[in-house]
């Protein structure tokens, strides 16, 4: 199958469009843009210059991806967006390019889902498989995990890290980092536990989630203080993956993670 491009999109002659890439009407691409075999841009949508697309993405009608940073420090110099392979973007979804003092990337991992209104700001990174529903936001410099999932109408403050497999209901603010393989909710975002539904949908060892829970219990409601918690968790669960990388993202935050829920549910640690 050729190109196939609408007689009323604006392709710029300097912009890359590999094989079997669709335009649809009113579309605009600019220059110094790169899209990969099979991907397919829909009508009024907008790829501004110094974007990259992989292959078998779809972009939706109205979505407006490699935009300028939304930063005041920005003064134009080539920043990028960097998108990897069989994204789906809906409509309305604004994607910015990085800035100098953040790398000079933006980069949206392969597999992911961003649904309509969605914003990444600035220097953002989303690994592979990322899910934002409509309305979500990130400021800058935002890390999300592997098949973390961000609710609709959150909003996340710049520099927070999401872990992998984390999941955050609507209508949330995010102001510190939340640890991978956790449930988070709250209009000031707080702790409830560990993502159980969605680690046993994704096909976990059942020791390694019952190793989680154990861990959670030990971090967040021992008596124990959080230093001495994450190293007796560390000793206790050596052998356990989960375990283990949930206890390395808390150490190595600088932005401090989200407070526990006191509410929350009592989750079984059997």
């Amino acid at each position: 199958m050729k190109q196939e491009i609408h007689a009323t999109a604006i392709v710029h002659p300097k912009s890359e469009l590999g094989q079997e890439v669709v335009i649809g009407p009113y579309a605009i691409i600019e220059k110094n843009t790169s899209i990969g075999k099979g991907t397919r841009v829909d009508a009024f949508a907008q790829i501004k210059q110094f974007t990259s697309l992989g292959r078998d993405n779809h972009v939706y009608s109205y979505a407006c991806l490699g935009e300028g940073p939304q930063d005041i420090k920005y003064k134009g110099e080539e920043t990028w967006l960097n998108i990897g392979d069989n994204n789906r973007i809906r409509e309305y979804t604004t994607l910015n390019r990085g800035t100098p003092g953040g790398k000079g990337v933006t980069s949206i991992g392969s597999g992911c889902f961003l649904m309509a209104y969605s914003h990444v700001a600035h220097d953002c990174r989303l690994d592979d498989g990322v899910i934002m529903a409509n309305g979500a936001t990130l400021a800058g410099h935002v890390h999300l995990g592997f098949k973390a999932v961000v609710g609709g109408l959150c909003a996340v403050h710049q520099f927070v890290r999401i872990g992998e497999y984390a999941f955050i209901g609507g209508k949330s603010g995010i102001a510190q980092d939340v640890p991978p393989y956790m449930l988070a909710a709250g209009e000031r975002a707080r702790l409830y536990g560990p993502n159980l539904i969605g680690l046993r949908r994704a096909g976990f060892d059942r020791k390694e989630i019952s190793a989680l829970k154990k861990v959670f219990y030990l971090i967040w409601k021992s008596d124990l203080d959080r230093e001495h918690a994450l190293e007796k968790a560390r000793e206790e669960f050596a052998g356990f993956k989960l375990a283990q990388n949930l206890i390395s993202f808390i150490k190595s935050s600088t932005r401090g993670v989200i407070s526990l829920e006191r509410s929350s549910q009592e989750y079984d640690q059997n």
